[in-house]
């Protein structure tokens, strides 16, 4: 494109962020990039080097799996078993054809930065442990990815960082199954491809998060027309009851803060047990339920209402929807009690006049 690498990079971070956002997903306090961590992940290899588990060569640097006595565990794959089913080797310099790369030499044209072995960049693996290494220390909780990164990808990130280290990285490991649309896998090549910025767009932030949650992350997503439809149906659900509550409460001049803190505890509970986010949806939608058993009663229980329309606001606020309530201006009020008036008083004509102006604004 004629372009440098980092305009490249922006482009794409900048995309990335636009997405999650639009998601109302929290930003985390750190985000590293490999480019300016450059000196630590040289400083990481030169340890390799030193300790013998890797080697340079022509400018090269490669890991050495053969050293490292528990490599493959995480994928439950032996060294013998990787070997046999390894593609045919290009690159004969190396030790053993599962040796993976720490620094690359510069082919002309690339971008590189200055290292001991001559100018190149880094591997795809040793970015990670660098920076991990560098902000969450030598062992941390947790770490995730697709499933397809079990192997190579965390496979060599625990070489390298066990290596260096002589103990594991992290406590524990989450791996995320795929998304297949109409039960085929989603790839470029049989063109069933959905960007994720066309798919929040269309469907807004909280269907597509409630697609994703709807099933537990270690399972596979199925995207057909039928889940997606019921996927929008329990959205609604929960949005068409905090509305018409949030309208109840402001006519009615009714406010309260509380909640029902054992609801809200249930379904991080559920979230705690694997993040069990499916059985946390569930549990939106009992409360969901709840809210409209309170709001249906006749003789209308004020403060049961305020608390459980609370629980509901609190519980899809801590998985990260945006379910907002209608809120009135004073015009919008008015009308709002007028119709309600008119409806006690049998005023159908009114009543419809002023339900139309209530459409018009959105308001139900």
């Amino acid at each position: 494109e004629g372009v440098s690498w980092d305009t490249i990079a922006n482009r794409y971070i900048d995309s990335y962020f636009e997405v999650m956002d639009a998601l109302g997903v929290q930003r985390a306090d750190i985000y590293p990039r490999v480019s300016t961590h450059i000196d630590d992940i040289i400083a990481m290899i030169q340890t390799l080097i030193d300790k013998g588990y890797a080697y340079e060569l022509d400018g090269d640097v490669y890991y050495s799996v053969e050293k490292f006595e528990h490599y493959g565990e995480l994928s439950g794959r032996t060294l013998d078993d990787m070997e046999a089913g390894a593609r045919i080797e290009v690159d004969g310099r190396k030790k053993n054809p599962m040796d993976f790369a720490l620094w690359k030499a510069a082919k002309p044209g690339e971008p590189y930065w200055e290292s001991p072995w001559g100018n190149g960049r880094p591997g795809w693996h040793i970015e990670c442990s660098a920076m991990s290494q560098k902000y969450l220390g030598t062992e941390f909780d947790f770490h995730g990815g697709g499933s397809d990164l079990i192997f190579p990808h965390h496979e060599n990130e625990i070489a390298q960082s066990m290596a260096c280290h002589h103990h594991p990285i992290a406590h524990t490991w989450m791996h995320n199954q795929m998304i297949n649309i109409d039960n085929q896998k989603m790839s470029k090549s049989l063109g069933n491809v959905i960007w994720a910025k066309d798919m929040v767009a269309e469907l807004g932030c909280n269907v597509v998060k409630w697609f994703m949650l709807s099933s537990h992350y270690r399972n596979p997503l199925n995207l057909t027309e039928e889940v997606l439809n019921s996927v929008k149906k329990e959205v609604a659900k929960v949005d068409n009851v905090i509305k018409s509550v949030s309208l109840y409460l402001q006519v009615n001049h009714i406010a309260n803060e509380n909640y029902n803190k054992a609801a809200v505890d249930g379904m991080v509970g559920a979230l705690e047990d694997d993040l069990n986010t499916s059985l946390a949806l569930t549990k939106i939608l009992d409360q969901v339920k709840k809210l409209n058993l309170a709001f249906r009663q006749k003789e209308k229980n004020d403060k049961a209402i305020a608390i459980e329309y609370q629980t509901l606001l609190k519980m899809t606020a801590v998985i990260g929807f945006v379910f907002e309530p209608r809120k009135l201006n004073a015009a919008e009020l008015e009308i709002y009690q007028a119709w309600l008036e008119a409806k006690q008083n049998k005023d159908f004509e009114t009543a419809d006049k002023l339900r139309t102006q209530l459409i018009e604004k959105g308001i139900i």
